[in-house]
């Protein structure tokens, strides 16, 4: 359908016409001294007044009803109801007022009450919204709500008539006696009601003409004015003389029209036509309002309603695909596998699922040269994660080729970089519309042509193609949460793969690693038999040499062996290997050397050890340096018998320190520079420690101090350890 051009209507500035319409009387008074600065109608005829400019606002509808003007200001709503007042001739007014930036606008309209007690009115509009409740469709409820808006107002035609997403309106609902035509299920342009008197409409819920006819009575001021008197809330504001022509052209003398509104928006008007000059008052003006926004609330509760169920049924069946998908095996397989149940949640016609090089379709789709481009352009728009619409072709024209089965399309990219996506297609839905009259009357943006309104309303009939059955808010929704959950799926896919080859890997590593164990275990099994070998062979060749001072040397080199296999040996036997608790070592270590000493020795060896866990290099060069020490004790302090030997080892802050002391013959002078001595000195600076000899009176006592880590203290080189 060609776009129709709304400025033209737009620029008639329909809130400033500088007029009323006759029947009734405009008061405008200043805000704080209520005195008349201008008026509109006859006021001097109806009212009796031959001098009204400056004078109080009491002097011409009264003291009462002039003093509610203030208090309706402060608590009231606009154009309330002020009272009901008497003119000059006996002449009932309704009176209201609302407040301006110019000040007061007091409206005097005939008084025209309803013939039945407002009890009665109240019983009678619970009964409207009974009837509204039990409406079956939108619909019926539309044709129940004309009927009742005829009772209320007694017009001859009333339309339910609803502003569609291009503007233009359609009569969903009509009441119609009197021999007057039938508008109902027609169209109107978007031109029959410009976007100004749309936002006059939902300013001012309510529009009466009582007579199309009626000469405008102008604004008379009491002075000089700057501004046009905005006349936007009054309810005796002029019309616009080309909706008056309008009107007269559809053979209507009278009209009403009552705003619907729901949610803060305009949704439609209840537009009433009458044959004839036709007046309806305050009191049922006020009873339209209220039916209207009954019917208001009940669209809302209808709408709030079906999208409710659609919501519901869209997540059940969102919830049993995405139960289908996750049972299955791979993704692929579980979407080929139930790609008919995927075009059903969302009600398409025809399904296309692209990813990567695949494509999968199934119902009327496309066929696959025109798909390809098509979904390559879909994931352009790739920020549009669900791009709904039921006129492809106004976005994508290449679709006139398969219109007939997309005319529609609800896209949903899952992956861009695959690429994957999936695409609803709707079929054509071809559409005959029935327009009151030629919608595509010539317009003019010239600014000083004289507007007219259109003159026929014969029926004109448009085919609308290239459209399909629109995609509902509820349905755009469960895509996205559609995405979301196949998404969830297939990452927990990705992510349950992942563990798989992790759990795959780490059992390879464990094997791995027991084997590797198992090899380690074996070595040093070996290497501990190989080590308590080259003991036994030193043992037995000493026993057996007959060399003067070959077996003392031979068992000196015995007890340094077995040093090093002890911590050998606590290593093999410990998960720890890279550090040695020094108590249990150098308890075995002295229980070792004591027994090679001979007997006797045991009971007089004192031993105090405190726990300290050393690395293993610093364990096996103290194991050594405490074997020397006691190996030079028995020779130098004892000449080879037993005496007493202490032996301590405690932790002073980063320090490891090694005392042995004898009670033995003493020298501060150290033994002659053998082997050992040597040893001792190289393993000292090796550890980066001190080797102290004191006088134990008697005695000697010597004390090792050395850091208890590698970390700390200047360390010598293994290289320093004596060839």
């Amino acid at each position: 359908m060609d776009s129709l051009d709304l400025t033209a209507c737009d620029r008639e500035p329909i809130h400033i016409p500088g007029a009323i319409q006759p029947h009734g009387l405009l008061l405008l008074v200043s805000a704080d001294s209520l005195r008349v600065e201008a008026v509109a109608g006859d006021v001097e005829g109806r009212l009796g007044v031959t001098e009204w400019a400056g004078r109080p606002l009491a002097e011409l509808i009264g003291p009462e009803a002039a003093a509610r003007i203030h208090e309706n200001d402060r608590n009231g709503p606009a154009g309330a109801y002020v009272g009901a007042v008497s003119g000059a001739t006996g002449e009932r007014f309704d009176v209201s007022a609302h407040a301006t930036e110019a000040g007061y606008l007091v409206e005097l309209e005939p008084e025209q009450r309803l013939a039945a007690p407002v009890g009665v009115t109240f019983g009678e509009f619970e009964t409207v919204a009974a009837a509204f409740e039990r409406a079956s469709s939108t619909e019926a409820l539309c044709r129940a709500a004309a009927q009742e808006f005829q009772r209320l107002t007694g017009y001859a035609r009333v339309m339910i008539y609803r502003f569609l997403d291009d503007d233009s309106g359609s009569v969903l609902g009509e009441a119609c006696s009197g021999g007057m035509r039938s508008f109902l299920n027609h169209r109107f342009p978007a031109t029959d009601i410009p976007k100004q008197a749309r936002a006059l409409y939902l300013r001012n819920l309510i529009r009466v003409i009582p007579d199309v006819a009626y000469r405008p009575a102008p604004l008379r001021y009491a002075g000089p004015r700057e501004a046009p008197l905005d006349l936007s809330d009054s309810a005796l504001r002029s019309v616009s003389p080309i909706h008056v022509q309008y009107l007269k052209n559809m053979g209507v003398a009278a009209s009403a029209s009552v705003s619907i509104v729901k949610d803060g928006v305009l949704w439609g008007l209840v537009a009433c036509h009458h044959p004839e000059p036709r007046m309806i008052g305050f009191d049922t003006r006020a009873a339209c309002r209220a039916v209207a926004g009954a019917f208001g609330r009940q669209l809302r509760a209808r709408d709030d309603t079906d999208s409710f169920r659609e919501r519901v049924r869209l997540r059940s069946f969102q919830d049993d695909l995405v139960a289908l998908l996750s049972r299955e095996g791979s993704l692929q397989e579980a979407i080929s596998n139930h790609v008919d149940e995927i075009r059903r949640a969302l009600g398409g016609d025809g399904v296309a699922i692209l990813r990567g090089d695949d494509l999968l379709t199934t119902g009327r789709c496309p066929n696959e040269g025109e798909l390809a481009p098509l979904a390559l352009w879909a994931l352009k728009r790739g920020a549009e994660q669900v791009f709904a619409t039921d006129r492809l072709v106004d976005a994508y024209p290449r679709a006139t080729a398969f219109q007939n089965v997309g005319a529609g399309m609800l896209a949903l990219t899952l992956s861009v970089s695959e690429p994957w996506i999936v695409m609803w297609f709707r079929a054509e839905e071809v559409e005959v519309i029935e327009w009151a009259g030629d919608p595509h009357k010539d317009m003019s943006n010239d600014p000083v042509e004289q507007l007219t309104p259109r003159a026929s309303f014969d029926v004109w009939r448009e085919t609308v193609r290239g459209r399909s059955r629109r995609w509902t808010p509820a349905e755009i929704e469960a895509a996205g949460r559609l995405r979301s959950s196949v998404i969830e799926v297939w990452q927990a896919r990705g992510l349950m793969e992942l563990n798989r080859r992790l759990l795959a890997t780490i059992e390879e590593k464990d094997m791995a690693i027991q084997q590797k164990e198992f090899l380690i275990g074996e070595v040093n099994h070996r290497v501990q038999n190989s080590l308590q070998l080259v003991s036994s062979f030193l043992a037995l060749q000493g026993r057996s040499s007959n060399q003067p001072g070959l077996a003392p040397a031979l068992e000196e080199a015995r007890r340094r062996l077995t040093a090093v296999a002890l911590v050998h040996r606590r290593l093999y036997r410990s998960d720890q290997v890279e550090s040695v608790d020094l108590a249990r070592y150098v308890e075995e270590l002295v229980a070792d050397v004591t027994s090679s000493l001979g007997d006797g020795w045991s009971n007089s060896l004192t031993l105090d050890v405190a726990p300290i866990l050393a690395p293993t290099d610093r364990a096996i060069s103290l194991g050594l340096v405490l074997t020397e020490l006691m190996i030079n004790a028995t020779k130098y302090a004892y000449g080879g018998e037993p005496g007493p030997l202490s032996i301590t080892i405690s932790e002073d802050r980063a320090n490891v320190r090694l005392s042995v002391a004898d009670r033995g013959v003493g020298s501060q002078t150290p033994p002659r520079r053998g082997f050992g001595s040597r040893m001792i000195d190289a393993l000292v600076r090796q550890m980066g420690g001190e080797l102290e000899r004191q006088d134990n009176k008697p005695g000697l006592k010597v004390v090792l101090t050395a850091p208890v880590s590698r970390g700390t203290g200047t360390e010598g080189s293994p290289g320093a350890m004596p060839r």
